[in-house]
């Protein structure tokens, strides 16, 4: 009879920001519990170590978030995994007070995450693929989750858990009929791609959201003797609302209210702030994009053209180049330009969190519109022959609100997903250790 593998508390798919946070966690919570109590963990990721948006790390991109919203200050403000804590180990922290910015460097604030990740690192397999979960039945119900994952080259991995944390993370979106080439790329991949472009001459940028300004902004100081034009349906680009009353729809609080609101107000809400977030730029950023096109234009010599009102009628691979049609909608005028690249910054898509589950999708409740049921602790509703907990880091817009993939609630979603394996976990969590979990909540 094979060996049974290990049985996990926790296992989670991918190890991103959110799932590091996890992480971190369910260490600093195994820190104080009793040896009975500790929750086994273990996390698989893909890639072959921690990265986060590697291809927008530009020198002087800075977070859209304040530092305090880090992997776990809202969770536990004492914990020694808080960027402060990160800033002393670094010794920059005076620095960074004399600095008086809420919002760091973007590749600053990826150093803290790596910085983080490595103090986990026991907890995580790296360069593993996760292609199939498969349920475990026992007594008619489904009792475990095996997840298999591969190595490339290697051989099958299987892993047993109790519960899945899912996050799997969000997937560039490029518009209908567009195929990325080396000469066509996401925003995703720009750093890595730009590094190829030998003195271009013209540069195209598609989109009006804070990458795109970032993605025209760098380009065109990187190469200051090509043209680059920024393409996009609005008449400009559209201030994002930071204000302070605005930034409450992303509280912890905010969730309770759009989980319990009704379908119309959960579509309300969505639409009355939506501009704090989608398609939308810092206002420094379109101050300084405005300065740069106004001095051009002073200086006799617009290298920086804002194509607005338009879409990109035609995308056509040449042997020297990509030739782009631009069009107008407010008269239908058409102008032909030849680049050297174009950057689609078109967003990002929530990937289907069902797609690894195989047979258990099926088992995964769905409401009148087809959308996953998800409840207040981000676990997954199922069938009740269903035992173990299915959580989703991700893809729960649609219960959870604006919040649901972004930083800004990373820290305090975390803990609610931990407090509600402990809550399942039989028979209860013992009163020594209710303080440890309330102060996850």
């Amino acid at each position: 009879m094979p060996a049974q593998p290990p049985v996990f508390d926790l296992l989670g798919v991918g190890f991103g920001p959110s799932n590091l946070a996890l992480a971190v966690a369910v260490t600093e919570y195994n820190a104080t519990a009793a040896k009975a109590d500790v929750v086994t963990a273990h996390f698989l990721e893909r890639q072959e170590g921690f990265g986060w948006h590697r291809g927008m790390l530009i020198d002087d991109a800075t977070m859209q978030v304040s530092f305090l919203k880090d992997l776990v200050t809202l969770r536990n403000p004492n914990s020694s995994f808080s960027f402060l804590s990160y800033l002393h180990h670094k010794d920059r922290l005076l620095d960074f007070v004399n600095h008086k910015n809420l919002f760091p460097l973007r590749v600053e604030f990826h150093d803290y995450f790596e910085w983080a990740a490595e103090r986990v690192d026991d907890l995580v397999s790296y360069g593993h693929e996760v292609v199939a979960v498969r349920p475990v039945v026992e007594d008619g119900v489904v009792a475990y989750f095996d997840v298999v994952s591969r190595v490339a080259g290697g051989e099958p991995e299987v892993r047993r858990a109790r519960n899945l944390v899912l996050a799997t993370g969000l997937r560039a979106h490029l518009p209908e009929g567009v195929r990325a080439t080396e000469r066509v790329w996401h925003n995703s991949e720009f750093l890595h791609r730009v590094r190829a472009l030998s003195d271009p001459r013209r540069l195209v940028v598609v989109g009006a959201g804070q990458s795109g300004a970032e993605v025209a902004a760098h380009l065109h100081e990187r190469f200051p003797d090509a043209e680059v034009c920024a393409v996009f349906a609005r008449y400009g680009y559209s201030p994002a609302d930071d204000s302070s009353f605005a930034n409450r729809i992303f509280d912890p609080a905010a969730v309770d209210d759009y989980f319990q609101a009704p379908e119309q107000v959960k579509r309300a809400l969505m639409a009355y702030h939506g501009n704090t977030n989608y398609a939308v730029v810092d206002n420094d950023l379109i101050a300084e994009l405005y300065r740069r096109v106004y001095r051009e234009k002073v200086l006799g010599a617009q290298r920086l053209r804002l194509l607005n009102v338009s879409k990109l009628a035609e995308l056509v691979d040449t042997p020297d180049g990509v030739r782009v049609t631009v069009e107008s909608l407010t008269s239908g005028e058409r102008e032909v330009l030849d680049a050297d690249a174009v950057v689609f910054a078109t967003g990002y898509r929530e990937a289907d969190p069902t797609a690894l589950l195989g047979e258990l999708a099926a088992k995964c409740l769905r409401d009148a519109g087809e959308r996953l049921r998800v409840g207040r602790d981000y676990r997954l509703g199922t069938t009740d022959d269903v035992l173990g907990g299915i959580y989703l880091q991700g893809g729960t817009e649609h219960t959870h609100g604006i919040s649901s993939s972004l930083l800004s609630n990373t820290a305090v979603r975390v803990g609610e997903i931990l407090q509600s394996v402990l809550h399942h976990r039989a028979p209860a969590v013992p009163a020594q250790h209710e303080y440890a979990v309330s102060a996850l909540s």
